[in-house]
């Protein structure tokens, strides 16, 4: 058989072309250069990937990525695809396993981008021990796509005792979010419209599974869990709302906003309750529990900044309210239409 002498990728100057996309030997040769070696890949051949599950209830989540900028302050397009699947696993109460990844590139996208985008997907599912196992690439004509969109689906095991659903919610129960919100939608916001602040504002994307883990590990009874990625934390409280028929009633006041993130949306005209997170959750807990919970949660890496924001009380109408932080009232509605397109 004659010698495959294919030279290798110039991965600093070269870029994508439809051969990449075809199936044949380009393909092959960029798994084998660019994927391969980022996500530690075995290279069998294969177009599938045989997976080991422990005894439990299987969680499976899909998700795409389209943001833009591809690159922002705190992460990439690379590590946000994968640490926003995996949290779509963790909130099930979930232990995340395997991740699949899919590319649409875009014919000329400079190979250099997408081995930087590869690699930060591989350093990502290692620090989550997570292992991406199997993907597909496909390549479109210069014009019909912006770069690159990456779609993963996330594979974990929850213990069969864990039932974690907004539909569990009851009156009185508490409401705990991990962290300051807004950060990372304000982050791509102010790269977009090219605004600079004294105070950098940074992406808070990351894997939240070994916050979650230690969450139960607390013993609490945690009801609920989701992480306030588009729509933000008013879309959670309303999805919760509508799930379990109860309404909730919020402090402002509590809400951990840095005031970096308080001033770029006052200029930007947004509401934080409406910008997504990245790195961040929503937990219902029952009341008993909560500063069990909140006490957990601060001892982890991912929720030093964690608060009680509220709490779950009886209302027909489903309504999420919120005392403001100079003494009003006001509704948080769902999100109308869409106010920061391209953010994950």
């Amino acid at each position: 058989m004659a010698k495959d002498r294919r030279p290798r990728l110039d991965i600093k100057r070269g870029a994508i072309d439809l051969s990449h996309g075809a199936g044949g030997r380009a393909t092959a040769q960029l798994i084998e250069e660019v994927f391969a070696p980022a996500f530690g890949a075995s290279g069998g051949g294969d177009d599938f990937a045989a997976i080991e599950l422990n005894a439990g209830r299987v969680v499976v989540s899909t998700d795409g990525h389209v943001v833009s900028p591809l690159f922002f302050p705190g992460g990439d397009i690379g590590a946000l695809a994968v640490n926003g699947t995996i949290n779509d696993v963790a909130m099930a109460g979930a232990r995340p396993l395997y991740l699949t990844a899919a590319f649409i590139i875009e014919e000329g996208f400079p190979l250099s981008e997408l081995a930087r985008i590869a690699q930060s997907m591989g350093r990502a599912a290692k620090a989550a021990n997570v292992r991406i196992v199997t993907g597909d690439t496909k390549v479109v004509e210069r014009g019909k796509g912006d770069g690159v969109f990456i779609a993963t689906t996330g594979i974990g095991v929850a213990p069969l005792n864990v039932a974690v659903s907004g539909a569990n919610i009851r009156p009185g129960d508490s409401v705990i979010v991990s962290g300051s919100i807004g950060d990372h939608g304000i982050a791509i916001m102010a790269l977009r419209e090219g605004l600079s602040f004294e105070a950098e504002i940074i992406s808070d994307t990351a894997p939240l599974h070994g916050l979650v883990e230690a969450m139960f590990a607390s013993g609490a009874e945690i009801r609920a869990l989701r992480d306030p990625t588009r729509g933000g934390l008013a879309a959670v409280l309303n999805e919760f709302a509508q799930q379990s028929g109860v309404g909730f009633r919020i402090e402002e006041a509590a809400v951990p906003v840095k005031p970096a993130v308080s001033g770029a949306c006052e200029l930007l005209g947004l509401d934080p309750f409406n910008v997504a997170c990245e790195g961040r959750l929503v937990a219902v807990c029952a009341a008993s529990d909560a500063e069990r919970l909140l006490a957990a949660m601060r001892a982890h890496a991912l929720g030093r900044e964690a608060a009680i924001i509220g709490g779950a009380v009886e209302d027909a109408h489903r309504f999420v309210q919120m005392k403001t932080a100079i003494g009003g009232n006001r509704i948080v509605a769902w999100l109308s239409g869409e106010q920061l397109p391209r953010i994950c």
